[in-house]
């Protein structure tokens, strides 16, 4: 399978990036969010149906919470969007994810999603490294629900460092699916390439000691 997508943009020799959004970007972060889910509804407490008749207004809310200083249950944190790595600045994004504070000390992650041709390249990482980073400064742990069978999602949380619980809930009312709590240990783990250049220089120390 060729490694361009449509527009011929190399997407296997180059990497992602990504960035917390705000307002003005409500329509993009709308047009992902549907299409996640469509291509993954077991993942999501919410429908398609149910979002697509949002509004501009509700659409601007969702994306409107990364600003925030003092977090309470409720409030809203960060919603992020990941790109290609070098695109032009009208390039689709290929990821999202988002955060709110749901109880004390926590920052619920959620509408992690992304595209097919982008997976198994870490790109939920370098969203959640960006969930992180606004997270720290406020000293909140980060968590998620998860929905038991989706492997490949659960494995991606147990490589970027998070654990799971014992608490399960029904994907959404009347669902026979379930969610099981995962947990990320706080401090959060340093961003991708902080940990690759920590585990090289640890090497060096090694070698050197023997």
């Amino acid at each position: 399978m060729s490694g361009f997508d449509e527009s011929g943009f190399d997407r296997l020799n180059h990497r992602a990036v990504a960035r917390v959004i705000g307002p003005d970007d409500w329509a993009a972060w709308r047009e992902i969010r549907l299409r996640s889910l469509l291509d993954t509804p077991s993942a999501y407490g919410s429908t398609h149906e149910q979002e697509a008749d949002y509004s501009e207004e509700l659409w601007r809310s969702r994306t409107g919470g990364g600003s925030a200083t003092d977090l309470g249950p409720g409030d809203s944190g960060p919603a992020v969007l990941a790109f290609p790595a070098g695109a032009d600045a009208a390039s689709a994004p290929i990821g999202m994810g988002a955060a709110f504070c749901d109880r004390p000390g926590w920052l619920h992650v959620v509408a992690m999603w992304v595209d097919p041709a982008w997976r198994g390249r870490r790109v939920s990482h370098r969203i959640l490294d960006v969930i992180g980073e606004w997270a720290a400064p406020h000293e909140l742990r980060l968590h998620l629900d998860v929905t038991i069978g989706n492997d490949a999602a659960y494995s991606s949380y147990l490589s970027y460092g998070f654990h799971p619980t014992e608490q399960t809930r029904p994907l959404r009312e009347g669902s026979e699916l379930e969610c099981v709590r995962m947990a990320l240990p706080f401090p959060p783990p340093a961003p991708r390439e902080a940990r690759v250049a920590l585990r090289v220089i640890d090497g060096r120390c090694r070698r050197a000691i023997t």
